[in-house]
């Protein structure tokens, strides 16, 4: 299992952190190590400063592809899950600078909680338009809707499928909306798609 994250996806998003606004997907990975087991407790990182918050949607594959159609793209994942991309955004900066990658921004262990429950793609009306969001501490941080995607669930498993073999039970984390920030010892984040709560995460 191989979990493949999604930069820039939301025009607003990729605008608040300074970046241009991508004509491709931009993928990173995590390694399976960056799941938090179920029940776990998440420990803020002792070698960042400035923990950030990325809700994103996340996709399940549930078939061997490689160099995947458009027209058969829908056939190659049936449920719909929600994540936290922690990133370590000091540590980001940092790497950026200097030209370098940022995998220890981004991979480490635990920085990809995610809901246990998968939503099965059938329960909702039109998946271009699918609500999801963020509360910290009782308030909205981040809101997104799949209408504003760049590169939707399709497009995203035909440019992947070009250049990784995708297995059953890869995770595809799609992309976070505007609104990221930072997190605190003691900060409460819950993650919802629509008005189900999917995610309900302390930082110790």
């Amino acid at each position: 299992m191989k979990i493949i994250c999604i930069g820039r996806n939301y025009a607003k998003h990729a605008k608040e952190l300074g970046n241009t606004v991508p004509t491709e997907p931009v993928f990173f990975m995590k390694p399976d190590s960056a799941r938090l087991p179920k029940k776990a407790p998440f420990f803020y990182p002792n070698f960042t400063k400035d923990l950030h918050y990325e809700v994103e949607l996340v996709i399940k594959i549930n078939k061997l592809g490689k160099n995947i159609s458009k027209k058969f793209a829908p056939t190659y994942y049936d449920e719909i899950g929600l994540g936290i991309d922690f990133t370590a955004r000091d540590i980001q900066q940092e790497c950026k600078a200097k030209g370098l990658p940022w995998e220890k921004a981004k991979a480490f262990d635990y920085s990809a909680p995610m809901s246990q429950e998968f939503i099965p793609k059938t329960e909702f009306k039109n998946l271009k338009e699918i609500s999801f969001s963020l509360m910290k501490n009782n308030e909205q941080v981040q809101l997104g809707n799949t209408s504003d995607m760049l590169f939707d669930f399709d497009d995203l498993i035909v440019y992947l499928s070009q250049f990784l073999t995708l297995k059953i039970g890869d995770l595809i984390f799609t992309g976070t909306p505007a609104g990221v920030g930072p997190v605190l010892i003691g900060d409460h984040l819950e993650g919802f798609i629509g008005d189900r709560k999917m995610i309900d995460l302390k930082v110790k």
